[in-house]
């Protein structure tokens, strides 16, 4: 478990190096056209119309790459295309609008269907874990509130599914001895997520007007459980606390 966990860490920080590595490839190769121009060796207009959207398209091309959250980072490079469609009079500002919000659903509709693939590692993680768990506990809310407190027992996952509903799941004083996995699902309502201070939290979303939430501020801790948490979110959200 600790060797994994060493993995991950050293992944992290190649992914930011990669990044640092992009960032300072790209604003190099500003600064020598910006240059040239100015001898006249190069005649381009470098604030051209739409210029600005670029400031949206790179900062997600990048997070494509940087495994942070990948329906976010295409939707951000559609918002982008699609402004600097406009400001180039391809497009007009009102069907951008027409065109944006059912993009959107789209994009939402194959993440659910395709998940896997958007973040693979994340996935195998869930379900290997999801197999592994004899005991994985469930609570639903239909138009109604549930609570799931573990004081002094023994956690290994979880499924939680809010829909028009709340659900409130306490583990600050649950028992968590390895890796386990919580798949929460908001429609319509609201899934509350309570987490002790000795274990790592590793989170991954799929949200349509809501959100997942990720209060937990704390360092990566060394050989202690993770626990790793799929949110779902249509119209409604998960709180990490």
């Amino acid at each position: 478990m600790t060797y994994i966990k060493i993995k991950k860490k050293v992944e992290v920080k190649k992914m930011k190096r990669v990044n640092q590595v992009v960032w300072g490839v790209i604003l190099i190769a500003i600064g020598v056209l910006i240059g040239l121009k100015a001898f006249g060796v190069i005649d381009i207009d470098l604030f051209f119309d739409g210029w600005w959207t670029l400031i949206i398209i790179i900062p997600s091309v990048m997070g494509l790459f940087s495994g942070s959250d990948i329906t976010g980072n295409i939707i951000g490079i559609c918002v982008g295309v699609f402004l600097l469609l406009c400001c180039q009079d391809v497009l007009t500002f009102t069907m951008m609008w027409k065109l944006i919000i059912p993009v959107i659903i789209i994009i939402f509709g194959i993440k659910l269907i395709f998940g896997s693939c958007f973040d693979k590692k994340m996935s195998d993680a869930m379900k290997k874990l999801s197999n592994d768990s004899g005991n994985k506990s469930y609570g639903t809310a239909v138009f109604s509130g549930d609570k799931m407190i573990f004081n002094g027992e023994t956690f290994e996952g979880a499924e939680l599914n809010a829909i028009f509903g709340g659900i409130k799941c306490d583990l600050r004083n649950a028992i968590i001895n390895q890796d386990c996995a919580i798949d929460a699902t908001a429609l319509f309502g609201g899934i509350d997520i309570f987490v002790p201070n000795n274990v790592n939290i590793k989170v991954s979303s799929t949200s349509l007007f809501g959100g997942v939430s990720n209060k937990v501020v704390s360092p990566y801790i060394e050989a202690v459980p993770t626990i790793y948490i799929k949110g779902t979110c249509m119209f409604g959200g998960v709180d990490i606390k």
